[in-house]
């Protein structure tokens, strides 16, 4: 017989975001299946899914529905090129996404992941404005805390010292600006008027950067790995008007906070606007198969169009547009539209808000616990250095996979996720909140 997978695992792959060492002593967990809500080991262990394994599952591991799209795809047509050819699916999906956003962002640039998504988004930006004659704006504004992914240019923006600091040499850093989080809301001071008070500072840098700047990019509402960072509406307004006084681009990262994450559709309708740029990802294919996007307003479009290649926008990858991945994306948008999903995601996440609100409201180490649609997340004071990797392992014993940033835990379960399991849920980070606190 074949060693164990893990064994196996750890022989051959080198995982992401983790140092391999750390699997001396903190086993990886093999998984073999799914259903619904639930991961399944190697041992026959049965897991909840408490963070939609990294954001991307949306409506439960094989879903019945998607597996049906994906195998009637599978008999018509499995790939082909996007550059001078087409294809029913990613033609329907660009349509289809255009318009949920009432037409305003009506083009759809595809890619595979999310900071492939922030590369396009970032690249058109500084090319549109070059085209048009502004060849100087070409620098770009991010939130302190914010992430929008790890190649070189996407790394330029995140502002996440883990992440950036080892390859700051390769990239060429945005300009960071305060974050509106509302955990910074002084005594008697609302989350709006953090945001005020933040959007003043953005205002301060635009004007200092007088013209230069190409965008200015953000995860609307909630900061994912900045610790499920969550601040008021009201900021997209003041950034959503400054981006217009001073000519730049608002691009909105809704890789992690779009697909009804929040609570709406996308989380920019929270605030009654529409960005420049949408980057989308991770739920867009229901946590199947790679795939992201950038819509873009008409403007931005038109910049391009040209007889001359050099004034095209020049990005490409082999599997862009993978009909595959498109049929996905599709079979999740029918699930949106069929059953409702928005508003079965109100009662949930009201159900998770309060088995929270019960269970940690008065804990003695938990802080700011708070909540965004089907994001909830807490805080834990004095927790040590090695407190995400005590949590995650003590979760896993009581049955649920759940994997805090730093002191920061956090919920994101899937949107098939029952009250039972979300009671399970909730008593297992319980459980392991105890434990990893020794």
């Amino acid at each position: 017989m074949p060693p164990p997978l893990l064994q196996r695992s750890l022989a051959a792959v080198w995982h992401p975001c983790t140092q391999m060492k750390h699997h001396e002593t903190l086993p990886l967990v093999p998984i073999i299946g799914g259903e619904g809500a639930w991961l399944i080991t190697e041992g026959g262990q049965r897991l909840l899914d408490g963070i939609s394994s990294w954001w991307v599952n949306l409506f439960g591991h094989c879903n019945p529905r998607i597996n049906a799209a994906l195998r009637h795809q599978l008999d018509q047509l499995e790939h082909v090129l996007l550059a001078g050819f087409t294809h029913p699916p990613v033609v329907e999906l660009s349509e289809r996404l255009s318009a949920l956003t009432g037409g305003a962002l009506g083009h759809a640039f595809y890619a595979s992941d999310g900071a492939s998504a922030t590369e396009i988004a970032l690249k058109m930006s500084f090319h549109a404005w070059r085209n048009q004659g502004f060849s100087q704006k070409n620098r770009f504004l991010c939130l302190e805390g914010g992430y929008h992914g790890e190649t070189i240019g996407a790394l330029g923006v995140t502002d996440v010292a883990l992440f950036k600091t080892a390859y700051a040499p390769l990239t060429r850093q945005a300009v960071t600006v305060p974050s509106p989080d509302a955990r910074r809301a002084a005594p008697g001071e609302s989350a709006a008027e953090v945001a005020r008070r933040a959007a003043r500072a953005l205002e301060a840098q635009l004007q200092a950067e007088n013209g230069r700047v190409a965008a200015f990019i953000l995860e609307p509402l909630v900061q994912g790995a900045a610790g499920m960072v969550m601040y008021d509406p009201e900021y997209l307004r003041q950034a959503r008007m400054l981006c217009d006084s001073y000519q730049a681009h608002l691009i909105c990262d809704e890789i992690a906070v779009g697909y009804g994450r929040t609570g709406t559709f996308f989380a920019h309708e929270q605030a009654g606007i529409r960005p420049d740029l949408l980057c989308l990802s991770k739920g867009i294919s229901g946590g199947y198969l790679p795939l992201s996007v950038v819509l873009c307003r008409e403007e931005i479009f038109r910049a391009f169009y040209d007889n001359d290649t050099r004034r095209g926008f020049l990005h490409s990858h082999s599997y862009t547009g993978n009909p595959l991945a498109c049929r996905a994306a599709l079979a999740t948008l029918d699930i949106f539209e069929e059953e409702d999903v928005l508003t079965s995601n109100r009662a949930r996440a009201a159900q998770l808000g309060r088995l929270l609100d019960k269970t940690f409201s008065g804990h003695k180490a938990v802080r700011h616990l708070r909540q965004r649609g089907m994001i909830a997340a807490f805080d834990v004071e004095g927790a040590a250095s090695d407190f995400s990797r005590r949590f995650f392992s003590a979760a896993l014993e009581a049955g649920a996979l759940l994997r805090p940033i730093g002191n920061t835990v956090y919920f994101m379960p899937p949107y098939v996720m029952d009250e039972p399991a979300l009671h399970k849920l909730v008593a297992a980070a319980a459980t392991a909140l105890d434990k990893a606190l020794g």
